[in-house]
């Protein structure tokens, strides 16, 4: 296993500067965030680390000679929007630049794109269902034309209360899994795992390890901490947010030995990128190289540097 970070949390950074912090910090490689240049609509949105709609040789040749320079190579291209918004312009250039991302990323020499499915949060996930095939079967055909793996992160995106009630992304479970690769059967097509947001919902986050061991391409390294004070107050009908707190690999209830432990025997051997999302270390760089330095810490114990 490569063990990297989500560029999100270095959003005032150059690419080059990205690649300088994991290089100092011992990271093995970073997920770049690719979002379309503009200003960011929420946390951690809005980044753009390499701007996918300018490539050409010379800025390929540039990102090439960045990565050697550094040690540090680019796990995945990553972009989460919302492609099924009920929002008809925001949903169109969600699919065009994702489209965008799956053609540059083997220009880039890579395979991996991350993403959301998106959903209309007004609506059912059964009414969610058929724009998701028309939307999402076209992007699954490009990306298996260039040789690119999809990774829809398990996240709910249900955080804030303009996300109510059913979130702003579809996959957010093992039953639903199960439908999206039934019926978009794609081996291009999977998930950008991330355990955290299993806990919060009360779920097993082991046992997709092992079910869908063939379809984590990707994984996130974030956790989470269950407020039961606040959760038995609020019950789990309130906004998430009011009874969970996202914390850093070690700080929150994922017991990561057990984790690492099922997934190494599951035969993954891809990246384990960081995802901060902590608002402790939020409010300056030093404090967000800090999350970055002591993540690497506390994750070099499963994923040691072997050089």
């Amino acid at each position: 296993m490569q063990l990297g970070f989500a560029s999100a949390i270095l959003p005032d950074q150059t690419l080059e500067e990205v690649f300088a912090i994991a290089s100092q910090l011992n990271y093995d490689c970073v997920e770049v965030m690719c979002w379309p240049p503009g200003k960011a609509e929420r946390r951690y949105a809005g980044v753009t680390h390499i701007d996918v709609t300018g490539l050409n040789d010379n800025s390929i040749r540039e990102i090439q000679e960045l990565s050697d320079r550094y040690g540090v190579s680019i796990s995945a291209l990553g972009y989460y929007p919302n492609p099924l918004s009920p929002d008809q312009q925001e949903s169109q250039t969600a699919i065009e630049h994702l489209r965008r991302l799956i053609e540059a990323a083997p220009q880039l020499g890579l395979n991996r794109v991350n993403s959301f499915i998106g959903r209309d949060w007004s609506k059912s996930i059964d009414d969610n269902w058929p724009r998701f095939l028309d939307l999402w079967s076209p992007l699954v055909e490009l990306a298996e034309q260039h040789s690119v793996r999809i990774g829809i992160e398990n996240c709910p995106m249900f955080f804030s209360n303009d996300e109510w009630p059913g979130g702003k992304n579809l996959a957010i479970s093992p039953a639903i899994w199960r439908r999206m690769f039934s019926d978009i059967p794609s081996p291009n097509f999977g998930l950008n795992y991330d355990p955290s947001h299993m806990v919060w919902q009360h779920m097993d986050y082991l046992e997709p390890l092992k079910e869908f061991a063939d379809r984590i391409f990707h994984v996130h390294a974030k956790d989470v901490r269950i407020d039961r004070d606040r959760l038995n107050s609020v019950g789990i009908l309130a906004n998430p947010m009011e009874h969970h707190t996202p914390k850093l690999p070690g700080m929150g209830d994922v017991n990561w030995g057990q984790f690492f432990s099922i997934l190494g025997d599951s035969g993954y051997d891809g990246p384990v990128c960081v995802e901060v999302e902590d608002r402790v270390y939020e409010g300056s760089l030093t404090t967000r190289f800090q999350s970055l330095q002591q993540s690497c810490t506390y994750l070099r114990n499963y994923i040691p540097n072997i050089e």
